[in-house]
């Protein structure tokens, strides 16, 4: 099958950080489709062979292992082509159109790695020049607008010249192996699905934590902040996969359907619950791996004063029969004491104890997402030889780490989308309802921040966040992960 994959930003950090060695490792492993072109588009001056010499340079900058050698790069580069246009210019889409019309490829990927305010834009442009027929596909970065409306607005457009399965709104999240896992840890086992209720469970966590501040982004993360950064699209997409009913296939819309009931069903926000359950904090100045680093607002392009926040930490419930009563808690933040996302599932006690367990002990599974990968099932069992009337157990885990147990097989997030987005499928993309339905979720809360003098709570960098954040989850008996 032939395509073209049109990648707009070409020059871009997103391209040649995660795209281009997504794009390579597909070609390495043999999974890209044979007959490929990519097309990168950018207003800076560069021929073809310029634009594959800043490619293979900028290749030393990624992990070891995934990087070409002299001839894997010669024989990839092949591929790769170049276009100077000015996405403002009707008259450069006109010529994308010829280049791309001469060849007639089976498919077309057009990949808009710009900024979002050029969206809408670069799909209305493609469609005056013809270049939005069956066999093209859109992919959109997030942030797909800043609230509710803004992104409205943006499906709007595409509904106009685009059809919704043309669409392929990209979160990386969904590509990772360790989420395709929780798919098939609950889809694919008789195990544990009989257990996944509010009968059993007593409350989930979700937490990505980075160690990192915002580094060269200040002045974009600082318009955004880690509700719209995180919460929004990665946080809630987790959470729907944890807290969806079984599909009735594997089909794209039957999965998101089964997503889609989950945010709609999630408990509304109101003054009270917004100033009770949910935490907003910034970091402040600390330290990182015994190196003393600087605060939030201290961070290049960050203005002074900033109220941005970069930790979110908050208390919901989805409302409907399997769920009534269970809290998840999501937590996600910058500069936090290590990078970590996992998603802790917390059973209930057993209903009538006839052995000594250490306080407060109980059966939990935890899903690693990064940077290990796997599970962890925490059970109670006796250990020495015990004489006591009452034997006392202790807390003991199996450990499954899929990175040990597929090793090579392992495909990264990107790699998995952008195959994906070739072959039409989009069971990992999120559908325009899914998307509008969050946005209208978190808006309550990025209103009520609007009005409240109090600001985001200081936290030291290099800690778990705001001491509120565990007071929050502890008014309900419980603790975060790392108190445990």
């Amino acid at each position: 099958m032939s395509f073209d994959l049109v990648l707009f930003g070409g020059t871009g950090d997103l391209a040649w950080r995660k795209l281009m060695p997504a794009l390579f490792q597909a070609f390495r492993h043999g999974t890209l489709p044979a007959g490929g072109r990519i097309i990168a588009v950018a207003r800076d001056d560069l021929s073809d062979e310029q634009y594959r010499s800043l490619i293979q340079a900028r290749f030393d900058s990624v992990d070891l292992a995934k990087r070409p050698s002299t001839d894997e790069f010669a024989r990839f580069a092949a591929l790769l082509h170049y276009l100077r246009m000015d996405l403002a210019k009707a008259e450069d889409y006109q010529r994308l159109a010829e280049l791309l019309n001469a060849r007639a490829a089976d498919s077309v990927v057009m990949y808009v790695a710009t900024a979002p305010s050029l969206f809408t834009n670069v799909c209305e442009q493609i469609a005056d020049v013809g270049l939005n027929g069956p066999n093209t596909r859109v992919v959109l970065e997030k942030p797909l607008g800043h609230d509710l409306a803004s992104n409205q607005a943006i499906n709007d457009t595409l509904r106009r010249v685009l059809k919704e399965e043309q669409v392929f709104r990209i979160d990386h999240y969904l590509g990772k192996p360790s989420v395709q896992n929780l798919f098939a840890l609950r889809f694919g086992n008789a195990l544990f699905e009989p257990l996944w209720r509010r009968e059993t469970i007593a409350n989930i966590q979700i937490t990505i934590a980075e160690e990192l501040g915002v580094e060269s982004r200040g002045a974009f993360y600082d318009q955004t902040g880690a509700l719209r950064d995180m919460v929004q699209n990665h946080a809630l997409q987790l959470l729907c996969a944890i807290g969806m009913e079984p599909p009735i296939n594997s089909s794209a819309n039957a999965i998101r359907d089964e997503k889609l009931k989950v945010l709609q069903s999630l408990k509304p926000w109101t003054l009270e619950t917004i100033g009770q359950h949910v935490i907003r904090g910034q970091y402040a100045a600390g330290t990182h791996q015994g190196q003393a680093v600087p605060g939030y607002t201290q961070e290049k392009g960050v203005p002074p004063g900033s109220t941005t926040e970069t930790f979110v930490a908050l208390r919901t419930e989805i409302l409907n029969w399997r769920w009534a009563g269970v809290p998840f808690y999501i937590r996600t933040g910058k500069r936090l004491a290590g990078r970590d996302a996992h998603i802790v599932i917390n059973f209930r006690p057993v209903p009538h104890p006839i052995f000594k367990t250490p306080v407060g002990a109980a059966n939990r599974l935890v899903i690693n997402l990064q940077p290990k990968d796997g599970l962890e099932l925490h059970l109670m069992a006796q250990g020495a030889a015990q004489h006591q009337a009452e034997p006392t157990l202790s807390q003991v885990h199996l450990n499954l780490d899929f990175d040990q147990r597929f090793g090579a097989e392992r495909v990264g997030a990107y790699e998995r989308l952008l195959l994906d987005v070739i072959a039409g499928r989009l069971n990992l993309f999120v559908r325009s309802d899914e998307q509008e339905e969050a946005w209208r979720w978190v808006e309550p809360i990025l209103q009520y921040w609007k009005n409240d003098p109090a600001g985001p709570r200081p936290y030291a960098a290099g800690s778990w966040g705001p001491r509120a954040a565990s007071a929050m989850i502890a008014r309900d008996g419980h603790c975060w992960s790392e108190e445990m």
